[in-house]
């Protein structure tokens, strides 16, 4: 394990760093300390809130990052975290979403597994944590790999057991990212349904992806309901824009309610496949369905409300790193030939205002591969047999120590170490115990299902996700 050089290199900088919030903590025993005080005597750390929750002590703060870490000088930003402190004397789990903060406790699956405390991250320029003025050059995936570096640092002097960082898709991805940038912080990483986006140009992998899935009658049928929902447009858009304006939407972002229903149907395979289980494909419409069914049907799995002005903006910053390092799908649509009238619309440059300019960086992906199949360590990548951002995953190649990548068998978008099979669970687990040093606290318990927390109904709910094309 890297415990003993991470805090060589963590004394170093809390000896040797001065500015923003890169101070420790007080020095005071973590046994005779409130943990408020010492995690607000930490410099640039605010409280926002602090909420009762059973069991543990939930804060809402705000950190001081700098907006560009090469430069630290050139300003700063609060940038949002949360708390659920449970015992100085339990390891850690570093979770992100990869957006926005839930200013609910929740405990992701590895905290349940290993009964610790969990520090959440919002990801740079989701609101509220954005600059002001936004350089949106800033928003980049080592930037906020440093903000979670950062953050680790000044909070390590309190909670100085073993660390472990988790997200899943976008957090997922975050997760890996913060490994390759700063690879001693964390004594182990679980990546959950993280997409590995290497080549922007080459989209084969979701073409196999979609020609395999499932039953041959369940694509045939979903392909056929997709195709009737842009025979049928005039209709359904009219009914689009009656809706639009009873709620109050707009469409300045993507230009107009046509193109936004362009974009909705094209979503609806993908989103189907990304949350559905396949036990749904019963209930996909027929293609001469009444037009109320199709709509409900698009409406309930792709979303209506999403690509209106209310619903993009607030991931506004997800589509601009898509469209300049992390990457997009672009797949094959034969059987909707004939029926677009906006070639190309599904791309991130549709969904970020035209003033945010734009530029791909094609090394950014393939550096993160590179480092993960060659250098990687204490890592577990789960993935979803079912997904379609699991077409291409991440790998780790035979020279990587401790690391795995597992598929749950018939798994969506929500695959978890839960859903693995009986030997690949076990295996997950007792890593997951082991990097967070808890391995040997119930020996005699089943590695296989082992937790070391009761299941508690409000703290592990699962946040519910936009079933939208995006991870």
């Amino acid at each position: 394990m890297h415990k003993a050089l991470r805090w060589l290199l963590s004394l170093v900088v809390l000896i040797g760093t001065v500015g923003i919030g890169t101070a420790s903590a007080s020095a005071e025993p973590a046994e005779n300390a409130d943990i408020k005080q010492r995690l607000l005597a930490i410099p640039g750390m605010s409280l926002i809130e602090e909420k009762p929750v059973d069991g543990y002590r939930f804060f809402l703060l705000n950190y001081e990052q700098p907006v560009d870490h090469r430069n630290p000088e050139a300003g700063t930003f609060q940038q949002r975290i949360s708390i659920l402190h449970k015992h100085v004397d339990r390891p850690t789990v570093f979770f992100t979403s990869g957006y926005n903060l839930s200013t609910q406790p929740r405990r992701s699956e590895p905290t349940q597994i290993v009964d610790g405390n969990q520090v959440s991250m919002e990801y740079r320029f989701f609101t509220p944590s954005r600059p002001e003025p936004a350089d949106w050059s800033k928003l980049t995936i080592w930037q906020a790999a440093s903000d979670q570096h950062r953050i680790h640092d000044a909070l390590e002097d309190v909670y100085d057991r073993n660390w472990v960082a988790t997200g899943g898709s976008k957090g997922g991805m975050t997760a890996t990212y913060y490994r390759r940038f700063y690879p001693y912080d964390m004594d182990g990483t679980i990546a959950y349904v993280a997409p590995n986006n290497v080549d922007d140009r080459d989209d084969r992998a979701y073409d196999e992806f979609f020609a395999t899935v499932g039953t041959e009658e369940c694509r045939t049928a979903l392909n056929a309901v997709q195709r009737e929902a842009f025979v049928r447009r005039d209709e359904m858009v009219e009914r689009y824009r009656q809706q639009a304006e009873a709620e109050g939407w707009t469409f300045d972002l993507i230009g107009d309610v046509d193109r936004a229903y362009e974009v909705v149907v094209l979503d609806l395979v993908y989103a189907f496949w990304q949350y559905q289980p396949e036990s749904e494909c019963a209930d996909v419409p027929a293609a001469d369905a009444s037009t109320d069914e199709i709509w409900n049907f698009v409406d309930a799995v792709s979303g209506f409300s999403f690509y209106t002005d209310q619903g993009l903006t607030p991931y506004v910053p997800y589509y601009y790193q898509a469209g300049t390092q992390m990457g997009n799908p672009d797949m094959e649509n034969a059987h909707l030939d004939g029926l677009l009238r906006y070639p190309g619309i599904n791309a991130p440059r549709s969904f970020v205002p035209e003033d945010i300019p734009m530029e791909f960086e094609r090394r950014a992906m393939r550096d993160i591969d590179r480092w993960v199949r060659k250098h990687s360590s204490e890592m577990l990548f789960v993935n979803g047999e079912n997904d379609p951002w699991g077409a291409e995953p991440f790998r780790v190649g035979k020279k990587a120590d401790d690391s795995y990548v597992f598929t749950a068998p018939g798994a969506n978008h929500g695959a978890d170490i839960a859903s693995l099979k009986d030997g690949e669970r076990r295996i997950a687990t007792e890593a997951l115990l082991d990097w967070a040093d808890v391995e040997n606290e119930q020996p005699e318990a089943d590695t296989a299902t082992k937790r070391l927390t009761e299941p508690d109904r409000k703290l592990d709910k699962q946040v519910e996700r936009q079933r939208t094309f995006r991870p």
